[in-house]
């Protein structure tokens, strides 16, 4: 089963989690294997928002243990953190991303669902996505929006990925792929 994950930062967090760096590091190589995509969102100053991390899973007990067992969590240093079941349409890590981690400015995009599902498919023209699927209720099958990485010229490009005026509400992050370099 795999998992969306996003912890969000809590205000003037940033000394907290630069000290909890390593740890924060040594507990995502736990999850190597199991991991699809990671990476922090960021203001446009690079102030750090949050962290995205998109595993592959064996239930949802498994997705809290790892979300609410990461020692920023367990720091106090994130404010919340959003679970959804996610569906990996692209059948890729991040990893597999023809672009690398550097080249272009890099977006999480997330659309909260409101109604019938949308955007069930990825775009035609996968060439400059990262990520992408349906994020999901704990039944797997209860569509509640769209989480998608990738490059993109701009924050309105990256927002044009998700049809327009089908979501309660879309989060444009700047994102940059995560872990060790």
């Amino acid at each position: 089963m795999e998992f969306f994950c996003y912890h969000r930062d809590r205000r003037d967090s940033l000394a907290l989690r630069e000290e909890l760096l390593e740890a924060h590091w040594s507990y995502m190589d736990e999850y190597a294997k199991e991991m699809i995509a990671r990476g922090p969102t960021f203001l446009d100053d690079d102030t750090l928002t949050g962290s995205v991390h998109i595993l592959d899973l064996p239930d949802a007990t498994a997705a809290r243990a790892f979300a609410f067992d990461e020692p920023c969590y367990q720091a106090g240093a994130y404010r919340d953190v959003m679970i959804r079941r996610w569906r990996n349409l692209l059948g890729r890590t991040m990893w597999d991303f023809h672009g690398g981690r550097d080249g272009g400015d890099r977006y999480a995009v997330i659309g909260l669902g409101a109604g019938e599902p949308v955007d069930e498919t990825p775009p035609a023209d996968q060439e400059e996505l990262i990520a992408y699927g349906p994020l999901l209720a704990d039944d797997g099958v209860t569509w509640l929006g769209t989480a998608v990485l990738l490059r993109a010229s701009g924050p309105e490009e990256a927002r044009s990925v998700l049809t327009h005026d089908r979501y309660a509400d879309v989060e444009v992050h700047n994102w940059a792929f995560g872990g060790r370099e």
